[in-house]
């Protein structure tokens, strides 16, 4: 009997070349750092360095020594922040990673492998650094991000004013429409002061509040307790310092506004007789600065006003191009279009990512901003709501406002109403052009109708 031939497979070769042969991994902790170098440079090829900063100075040495020039670490907590800033200092280039992007396979997990598997993601060219804008930007967004939680902070003080009102059935911070206003204050002040009398406390009305003075007088009547007069004292002033605190935040984004360089190297600030630059906090105008930053008004579009405007450059910068190489990549970055794909020639509908990202949060915020405006961008939003529902309104409009704003910051051509007016032209005429083709085609002839 003939012995049968076993057909031979060809070995493939999986294993993928190295692009970057002196990469580093990293894997950050709060009391710990693990860092994995080539095999070929030292004789522990991973070692651990405490997080105090000579350690941390000691990691760049051996980096250095070993002939690591670019390394990859997870952004883990605000951990990497010293790390990073030293190696960029040491002209190390160091790639910040998505987490969700370098899970191991399953199995053993441990901080040793973690940075070696970093390490051979990173030599082998499979991560992608993440979004980080340049020095000058993130100063500004470290000073925005403490002062949205400060704001925050401020806003848990009203809600105790509220609660000390309530328990004392005082109804004023329903009848006017904001507590802290000038009304709400200057009634909590006289309240504080000792003054009970709800006659006296309503000729504290302001004459812009809707609500009539019997209505006011009737809502301040109440149980005035003196724990609960003391707790709202308390509450008042943890909201005053707060806010002394919010303005000093926004002095110290002001000057640093006001000396951020533009692209085209237009003058910064106000200069005096002798040249130097002297910031002027009462002739401040948040709007003109961004205006000379960005080289463009932003707030001419439909659903922008300053702060969103401000909100986003504190978050990229006014460089989009170097970062973005199209409108496409900065919508994705956004999480504004869909991660679909293909499969046997159908789509896949990718997963829905969950993120934290003040950006996208800025470009929704404006499109549902959209609801009542009678541009053509809120046209298009009302449009979007009736045929797909609120929250896929959303992000389309965000979605086209993001190409909007991408394309307005690298061209630095201002907004045109115009250009929408055209494209609703042209699908007009292209509609018209269908049905009179139909018609055709059933022998009909669409005759044009005079008023």
């Amino acid at each position: 009997m003939a012995k049968t031939k076993r057909k031979k497979h060809r070995k493939l070769d999986r294993t993928l070349p190295v692009m970057r042969p002196n990469a580093g991994g990293i894997d950050i902790g709060a009391t710990e750092i693990f860092v994995a170098v080539p095999a070929d440079r030292d004789t522990e090829s991973v070692r651990s360095f405490p997080t105090f900063t000579e350690d941390l100075h000691a990691l760049a040495d051996w980096l250095q020594q070993c002939r690591v020039d670019t390394v990859a670490m997870e952004s883990t907590g605000v951990y990497w922040i010293p790390l990073f800033q030293i190696l960029e200092a040491r002209n190390i280039e160091v790639h910040l990673v998505n987490a969700q992007h370098v899970h191991h396979v399953p199995g053993r997990k441990s901080d040793v492998l973690d940075c070696q598997w970093l390490q051979y993601l990173h030599s082998v060219g499979l991560l992608r650094a993440s979004f980080r804008p340049e020095q000058a930007v993130c100063e500004i967004r470290s000073l925005m991000r403490h002062r949205e939680n400060l704001v925050q902070m401020a806003c848990v003080h009203v809600q105790h004013m509220h609660k000390s009102l309530d328990q004392m059935n005082l109804q004023i911070h329903h009848v006017i429409s904001d507590i802290t206003g000038i009304t709400g204050l200057a009634i909590v002040d006289a309240i504080v002061a000792g003054i009970t009398e709800p006659k006296e406390l309503a000729k504290l009305r302001d004459y812009r509040i809707k609500a009539s003075i019997e209505t006011v007088k009737k809502s301040l009547v109440g149980d005035y307790r003196p724990e609960h007069i003391f707790t709202l004292k308390q509450s008042v002033t943890a909201y005053r310092q707060y806010q002394q605190l919010i303005s000093d935040c926004d002095q110290e984004i002001q000057q640093r506004v006001q000396t951020f360089q533009t692209k085209d190297d237009r003058p910064s600030a106000t200069a005096d007789a002798s040249g130097a630059t002297t910031p002027s906090q009462s002739s401040f105008d948040l709007g003109t600065h961004l205006e000379r930053i960005f080289g463009v008004d932003l707030t001419l579009i439909p659903g922008f006003d300053t702060l969103r405007v401000q909100t986003i450059f504190s978050e990229l910068g006014a460089d989009l191009s170097s970062k973005f190489p199209s409108d496409d990549s900065f919508c994705s970055w956004l999480n504004l279009c869909p991660k679909d794909g293909t499969s046997a020639g159908r789509r896949i509908p990718g997963p829905k990512l969950k993120i934290k990202n003040r950006v996208t949060q800025a470009f929704r915020m404006a499109a549902q901003c959209l609801h009542n405006n009678k541009s053509f961008l809120g046209d298009y939003y009302r449009s979007q709501r009736a045929r797909f529902g609120a929250l896929k309104a959303i992000k389309n409009t965000a979605h086209k406002l993001a190409r909007i704003f991408f394309h307005l910051v690298t061209t630095r051509k201002p907004y045109d109403e115009t250009v929408f007016a055209e494209l609703e032209a042209r699908n007009q005429k292209r509609r018209l052009h269908n049905l009179q083709m139909r018609a055709r085609q059933m022998g009909y002839t669409l005759v044009e109708a005079h008023a």
